[in-house]
Order: structure tokens, then sequence, then C-alpha cells
């Protein structure tokens, strides 16, 4: 930072100083607290001022009085600054009040100022825009952040007992979300190696380690949960957030590697990232696939069953007309002569054997009863 810029900045920051030392105590207000937010969101990029970042962090553990002072002060400094130095200063700030998770976090839910658009306005663009980026990426991680936190000390006062599966693969997934959000957070330009970038990456990689932690151990107990018995919806979903953890151990391998090329302190040594076992996956799988079989068994078993309701039907007799005689399935009844005359039995295929010998002009009946072979 040029001589120029470096003293604009340190006579902002004294310039508000002064002003916070007129201003009075309230509950939106703590002078005391305002002024240690200040030096530790100081326009001063070649440290970090650890001291009053820690007096922030007392406070809020101290009383959960001091969360609207700090809200107030912290939306009151950046929503008033241009410079990407006091914007990212801020953003670890925060980002150290939410690792104190406290009781009273779950007020905040989401960041009090919005830095999703940041620019910075003390240099060009063509200088800046790496940093605007990584401001953007940091904030975007942080608002999420904190409202996860928020949801989860909420649940935990509400319903204290032990989560479903559902629950926990809701949590996981969201988890997992928060860890793709992280690695986007890196310096993507030539000029971005300073002191203070690092500083943020430091604490950066902290992160990713406390959240992919969570996410194996949280994958680990689910292991055990996904059963034969289990549901096919909770197996799909958890075969989904397995293949995620994979992918994302690959993801931070790669991570790593370009922190520790680019001089992050806290990514020299990369770890081993646990894989998930293909056993685990393939018994996932087999719930799955157990679930289905088990569904097309009931199925074809009740299509059977529907099929061993259907009555078989018998052929139906027809009405033969022709013009000498008919013949109806119902009465049976015809005249010896006109068979004999136009021997239409043989066309019919009735057997003369049971018709009697004596030729008549009458009709004659048969005296037993016939089987009746119609089916409506």
């Amino acid at each position: 930072m040029k001589l120029w810029k470096r003293a604009s900045g340190a006579l902002k920051d004294r310039k508000t100083l002064f002003s916070i030392g007129f201003s009075r105590k309230t509950s939106f207000r703590n002078p005391d607290l305002d002024s240690a937010i200040i030096h530790a969101t100081s326009h001063d990029d070649s440290s970090v001022d650890y001291h009053n970042a820690h007096r922030v962090y007392k406070w809020i553990r101290s009383s959960p009085a001091n969360l609207k002072p700090l809200v107030h002060a912290l939306s009151s400094r950046v929503n008033r600054t241009r410079s990407w130095i006091v914007a990212l200063k801020a953003l670890m700030l925060v980002h150290g009040v939410l690792c104190c998770k406290v009781t009273s976090l779950q007020e905040i839910r989401r960041l009090p100022f919005d830095l999703s658009d940041f620019s910075d306005g003390h240099s060009r663009p063509s200088k800046t825009w790496g940093f605007n980026a990584f401001i953007r990426a940091y904030f975007s991680f942080l608002d999420q952040y904190s409202f996860f936190l928020s949801d989860q000390i909420r649940r935990r006062h509400k319903k204290p007992q032990l989560d479903s599966v559902n629950q926990e693969l809701e949590r996981i997934q969201k988890l997992q979300s928060l860890l793709h959000m992280l690695l986007q957070i890196r310096p993507m330009a030539d000029n971005m190696k300073k002191t203070l970038i690092l500083e943020a990456m430091d604490c950066v990689v902290i992160e990713i380690f406390d959240i992919y932690g969570r996410i194996c151990s949280a994958i680990a107990k689910l292991l055990i949960k996904i059963h034969p018995a289990a549901g096919k919806a909770e197996a799909v979903i958890a075969l989904k957030v397995v293949k995620k953890a994979t992918s994302q151990g690959e993801d931070l391998a790669l991570y790593f590697e370009f922190c520790k090329e680019f001089g992050v302190s806290n990514a020299h040594e990369i770890p081993k990232f646990v894989r998930i076992p293909e056993e685990d996956i393939k018994a996932i799988e087999k719930v799955i696939n157990g679930v289905e079989e088990e569904e097309e068994t009931k199925k074809e078993e009740q299509v059977e069953e529907e099929k061993s309701i259907i009555l078989v039907e018998r052929p139906e007799l027809q009405t033969i007309i022709t013009d000498k005689w008919e013949i109806f399935e119902d009465d049976f009844c015809f005249t010896c002569k006109d068979i004999k005359e136009t021997d239409q039995h043989r066309k019919c295929n009735v057997d003369p054997s049971p018709l009697p010998l004596i030729v008549m002009d009458e009709p004659v009946y048969f005296t037993h009863t016939l089987p009746d072979l119609i089916t409506f």
C-alpha cells in the first residue's frame, strides 16, 4: 500500500475513535466495544489487531446484552466503508464471533450487512477485482454459516432429543453446502499475496477442517442407521450424501495443494482425507435395490392374485338360422322330419344317436336337462 493511502486510512480511524469518545453507553452502543471494533478493523493491511479482536470475543461471551451493540457497531462500520481491507477485517471478526457459538447468536440469523456486491472504491477495478471476489465469497459463506448456526442452536433448545435419520441427512447436506462455499474462497489475482489475505486464508483452512470433520463424523454415525429395514427414500439421499463426500474429499486435496503453494501456514501439512469404503457404498445400494425388489415382488403377487380372481369363460353356443329350421340353445327343439330331409345335424355337429328313431311330424323334445353353456 502506498504511503499516502496508509496515512489517509489511519486518519479516518483516528477520527472515528475520537467521535466514539464522546458517545454515551446505551442498550445499542458500548463505547469500549465500539473502540475495540474500530481497532480490529483498521485500514492497516500489514497486520491484524488480534488483541482487540479477542476483547470483542470476550464481551460476547460475557453477556448476551453485548450482542446488540456489536451488531450496531459492525453494521455501521461496514456499511460506510469502501475499503477491501476494512471489509475483510470485519468479516474475519464476524467469523471469530460465530466461532464463539454462544446461545445469543441465534438472534443474529443472517449477517447485519451485505457485501454480496462489494467493490473497492480506492483503486482501479483491474487491481482490486481479486480482492472484491474474495470478499464476496467470504461474505456468502459467513452469511449462510450464521443462519445455519442460529438454526442449530434453536433446534437444540426446542428439541433436545436425538435427531431422526432424515434430520441428520438434512444437516449433513447443509454442512456439505457450507464446505462447497468455503472452497470458493481463494485468492485468484497475482497481486493478492498479502499478509491480510494469508491471515484470512488461515481462518478459512481451520474452518474447513472443522466442517469436514463434522461431515465425516455424521456420515460414520449415519451408516450404522442405514440398515436393510431403512426406507428407500432415506437410502437414496444417504447414497447422494456419501458420493458427495467422496467428491468433496478430492476437491479438498486440490484446494490444500493450492493453499500450500500460495503460502498459507495452516496448509503446509496436507491431511489425509478419509475416503468412504466401497463396501459402505455398496451396502447402501443394496438397501435401495432390496427395497425395489421387494416392491416388484409385491406387484407380481398382486397381479397373480388378480389373475386368480378372473373367471374362466366357456365358449358360447351360437344360434344357427337356416331356411328350414332354427336351433336355440335354451330349449333345443326341432323336428325329426326336418333333420331327415335337410341332414343339418352334420352341419351343426349334432350327434343324432340320442334322437328317437320314429319319424314324426310333430316336434320332439328332450326330456333330460341339458347343461347351460351360455355365459353372459
